[in-house]
């Protein structure tokens, strides 16, 4: 009977799917430019090395993230390191100040071919976890707890919101104006930038150097 896959064991597995597909010489990409492609062949293959030994549930179109039980909750990502970002789905404005609602794990991939054995390497440079709140804009969130800490007003906060072109009707800028005054939102470490998905890029968590709470570095070759 396979285990039950937790967050703790999703962690260290990540680790060590990283590090061994790191030394792997894979036939199957090479000359593959198409990050996509790429992306999609190593979350395949990262699936089929956790169900080898794990029991989880694998999330579908209608769940819109790929492992949702409530005790996992988390979408995987994964980007190559020229351009560290992904796009996901839009839900409300609200996610870009309080988090996406799930958790992510992003693997950051460099990729090289040899030409000579016709095989592709695929280095992990970063695989962080990144909980739930910590996945909104840095930026907007620095600065709402800032105009929060200086006495700000809810039309200054609803200025600001407006100034960012948070993509929210009025009646959704009055009542996150509202919440944020009351309850200012947890440090964001992601860029998530307006489009008709969200579109999330990773460049700070890659170069984070210091630990930060509730955010797991798996791998980062600059702290190594």
């Amino acid at each position: 009977m396979k285990k039950k896959l937790t967050i703790e064991i999703l962690v260290k597995e990540a680790g060590t799917f990283c590090r061994k597909e790191s030394k792997y010489k894979n036939s199957d990409l090479f000359g593959v430019t198409d990050g996509k492609a790429v992306g999609t062949y190593i979350e395949h293959k990262f699936h089929d090395h956790l169900s080898s030994k794990y029991d989880y549930n694998i999330g579908s179109s209608a769940s819109g993230i790929d492992l949702p039980s409530e005790n996992i909750n988390t979408d995987i990502k994964v980007t190559s390191f020229k351009q560290p970002q992904s796009s996901c789905p839009f839900k409300n404005a609200r996610q870009k100040i309080y988090g996406l609602g799930y958790n992510l794990l992003v693997f950051v991939y460099e990729k090289t071919d040899d030409i000579k054995r016709k095989v592709a390497k695929l280095n992990f440079i970063s695989c962080s976890f990144i909980k739930e709140y910590r996945t909104s804009d840095f930026q907007i969130t620095k600065t709402l707890n800032q105009m929060v800490e200086n006495d700000a007003n809810k039309d200054d906060i609803i200025s600001y919101l407006n100034d960012r072109n948070l993509p929210a009707d009025e009646i959704t800028m009055n009542e996150l104006a509202d919440e944020i005054l009351i309850n200012p939102p947890p440090r964001g470490y992601i860029t998530v930038s307006n489009a008709l998905q969200w579109r999330l890029q990773y460049q700070r968590i890659v170069d984070l150097s210091e630990d930060v709470e509730g955010i797991i570095s798996i791998i980062n070759i600059s702290k190594s």
